[in-house]
């Protein structure tokens, strides 16, 4: 069986235990599961803290695994992500006291406080930069009130929890994370059970960024008309009882689908729907 690592709480959890059962794999209905085994699939799933996900694939104990890229590059670990999920986004960035620092060029025999401190390092390593770090497990905005350091560096998102505690954001972004499979660096590319996983999430990633158009448009508007619904290879077009009609069926990206529908509704296109996509195979 193909035995996958899957974070067991936290913001990746849910999405990732959504995007699997999307693309057609059994998984736990209770918290207190660490394995499940979907036997119709071949599939062994081992939930393990996100942490530690690229640990246990990088020993080659476990195929593949979900876990965050930031913490992929924390941990240090031989694996490798294959794919990009696209959810838990988020910006890894240093934040201080108004006034403290500018940025990196100026941390020089500071003291930096994060839950990340493999990232931490190799930046200022990258950077030239001649300073500590300090681990910290959960919210590091009270090192710089504490003492413990001048500087922190932290997930953002929109920055409020760093206001609140009297701290600005500098320099430029330290790297920017998402969810993403790993598998260990040097794995085989070849392995089907791995191929047939990763296709079926892409096919999750697709269907939920397309959604499948239909409509009745004139025949000496069709060409404008799948000018603005191309589709992946071509639309399907279909003659209508009333001569001089078509019926056009294309998948377009959700997020254009209500200016496409205004567009076609101006040339002339009627019965305008779109329907959404659960599954798909590109």
């Amino acid at each position: 069986m193909l035995r996958i690592a899957v974070p067991n709480k936290g913001s990746l959890s849910g999405p990732a235990m959504a995007m699997l059962h999307e693309a057609g794999y059994q998984q736990r209905k209770e918290s207190k599961e660490l394995v499940l085994v979907d036997p119709e699939n071949e599939v062994e799933f081992f939930y393990l803290r996100p942490r530690d996900i690229a640990i246990y694939v990088s020993s080659g104990r476990l195929d593949i695994g979900i876990t965050g890229r930031d913490l992929l590059l924390d941990s240090g670990a031989d694996a490798e992500e294959i794919l990009q999920l696209g959810f838990a986004r988020s910006t890894f960035r240093y934040a201080t006291k108004p006034g403290t620092a500018q940025g990196p060029q100026d941390f020089d025999g500071r003291t930096i406080a994060t839950s990340y401190e493999g990232i931490v390092a190799k930046h200022l390593a990258d950077s030239g930069v001649n300073a500590s770090v300090v681990h910290l497990d959960g919210a590091v905005e009270t090192a710089i009130e504490l003492g413990v350091a001048q500087i922190i560096a932290d997930v953002v998102e929109t920055g409020t929890s760093l206001r609140n505690a009297g701290l600005e954001v500098i320099g430029e972004p330290i790297m920017t994370s998402e969810a993403v499979v790993i598998r260990r660096t040097g794995a085989p590319d070849d392995d089907p059970k791995v191929q047939q996983f990763l296709r079926r999430l892409q096919g999750v990633l697709v269907a939920r960024s397309y959604v499948m158009m239909d409509y009745d448009c004139r025949v000496e508007h069709l060409e404008r008309a799948v000018a603005l619904t191309p589709g992946l290879e071509s639309p399907t077009v279909s003659p209508l009882h009333h001569e001089g009609w078509v019926a056009v069926r294309s998948m377009v990206e959700a997020r254009e689908a209500q200016r496409i529908m205004d567009d076609l509704y101006d040339l002339g296109a009627r019965a305008i729907l779109t329907t959404a996509i659960h599954a798909c195979r590109l």
